[in-house]
């Protein structure tokens, strides 16, 4: 194997890479090779202006692919690219949503801090997840292949078994890590969808700091890849951190820009066409709770438009498994949180569990309709709905802060009502009068 250039070992280039500066590298590559910036440009069939742009430290407007091809063009290493770009530097970098700590804190004082946090999760499988995030693990092992261990990690988070998917994510990031050494565009793709299905999990137990890291490093992996869909599917994930965040216009501004270039596909595909419909559904839906109703209610009718021609059963592995009654659950959740419990109720009154393949899918369902009914002050139509949920994906009650919150509520207010002795049970309420039958 060919050593690597000494430029790429010298003082100059670790700087480069301990400051995070990719453009930084382009610029001595660049200036190795003895190039204007107008050359780079012509090789890369850019102006000077965008060369310039590039290089300078800081930049937030770089296109990763456009920067990609640079780096290759003036030879700096993919290695050297990655760790300036914060994606492959085996060290510790401070998660946010634990503050600063010392490098020789001790354990269990941070799952006791943890667990007093009132998490619903295990406090040992997060600080597991937290130590993945912060230091790579190096690979496992493991003899099975990645993509039937990533297909295995998504059934963990269809079937709601969250616990599992956290206890298996560490070790999945670590493999995925390992394999995107090649520096092909799959192993990017596919690494991008591993810390994607993290983010889901994450948002889903309400963990939004850990989220926003997961997404963020989604995102980039994506555009390394060139994969368009990848591309879509972490940002709508990073959207939906950013919403949580009450970031609404950011997430507004970052879907729309993605859904375009989804759009800008042609939509040739069944895959090319149900991720325009899943971009169309979430930018309704965080258009609703930013309070733009005519944008929520428009979305929301396009999305149904464009899901028309979709399957009512998504194929398997699809990245973004839409159907038309998907659409209409979104339209359940656009409606509640456009604070318009009867028109919620009334679209989810034609859902069946039936149209969802997955326990998390059919649990999802039955919690938009408790949110709607208890929206609407009907605590025994909630109870109802949320012991539906309970019995299908215990997780999507158990595990969803909102979810636990109206729980919560249910028993401070109505803690005679059938069912919410059971809830109560269910997410750590106690102390329960007895339930009138």
């Amino acid at each position: 194997m060919r050593s690597m250039d000494p430029l790429w070992s010298s003082a100059q280039a670790r700087t480069l890479v301990d400051h995070q500066d990719p453009g930084g590298l382009v610029r001595l590559g660049r200036v190795g090779q003895g190039w204007r910036q107008a050359d780079l440009g012509a090789r890369l069939g850019c102006s000077a202006s965008t060369v310039s742009r590039m290089e300078q430290r800081g930049s937030r407007t770089t296109d990763l692919h456009l920067l990609r091809r640079a780096a290759q063009e003036v030879g700096v290493p993919p290695q050297v690219l990655g760790a300036a770009l914060g994606l492959n530097v085996m060290r510790a970098i401070r998660v946010a949503a634990d503050g600063p700590r010392h490098a020789k804190e001790d354990p269990m004082r941070r799952r006791t801090l943890l667990a007093a946090a009132g998490l619903a999760a295990p406090a040992q499988l997060l600080a597991g997840v937290d130590e993945a995030l912060a230091v790579t693990p190096g690979p496992t092992g493991s003899t099975v292949p990645l993509d039937t261990r990533l297909a295995r990690a998504r059934s963990f988070f269809d079937a709601g078994r969250h616990m599992d998917l956290l206890k298996a994510l560490p070790g999945l990031l670590a493999d995925a890590h390992d394999a995107a050494r090649s520096r092909s565009d799959l192993a990017h793709a596919r690494l991008s969808s591993c810390y994607s299905l993290a983010t889901q999990l994450l948002i889903k137990i309400g963990r939004y700091d850990r989220a926003r890291l997961t997404a963020d490093r989604a995102t980039v992996y994506a555009e390394l890849s060139g994969a368009s869909l990848a591309a879509a599917a972490a940002a709508r994930e990073l959207s939906i951190v950013l919403r949580h965040q009450d970031q609404q216009g950011a997430a507004q501004r970052l879907l729309l820009g993605a859904t375009a270039k989804v759009e800008a596909t042609g939509l040739t595909t069944l895959a090319q066409s149900a991720a325009y419909a899943q971009m169309l559904c979430t930018t309704a839906y965080t258009a609703a709770r930013a309070g733009d109703r005519d944008q929520a209610l428009s979305m929301i009718r396009e999305a149904s438009q464009a899901a028309c021609g979709l399957p009512k059963q998504a194929p398997a592995g699809r990245l973004f498994p839409i159907t038309p009654a998907a659409v209409d659950l979104y339209a359940v959740g656009v409606h509640w949180a456009l604070g318009d419990a009867g028109a919620a109720i009334q679209v989810g009154g034609r859902l069946r569990a039936a149209q969802f393949p997955t326990a998390e899918r059919k649990g999802r369902m039955h919690t938009d309709l408790g949110r709607a009914w208890w929206q609407w002050g009907k605590p025994e139509q909630t109870a109802n709905e949320l012991l539906s949920a309970l019995r299908i994906s215990p997780g999507e009650v158990r595990d969803r802060p909102a979810i636990r919150q109206i729980v919560s509520n249910l028993s401070a207010r109505h803690p005679r009502v059938i069912g919410v002795r059971e809830l109560s049970a269910a997410v750590g309420v106690r102390d329960l009068p007895p339930t009138v039958t």
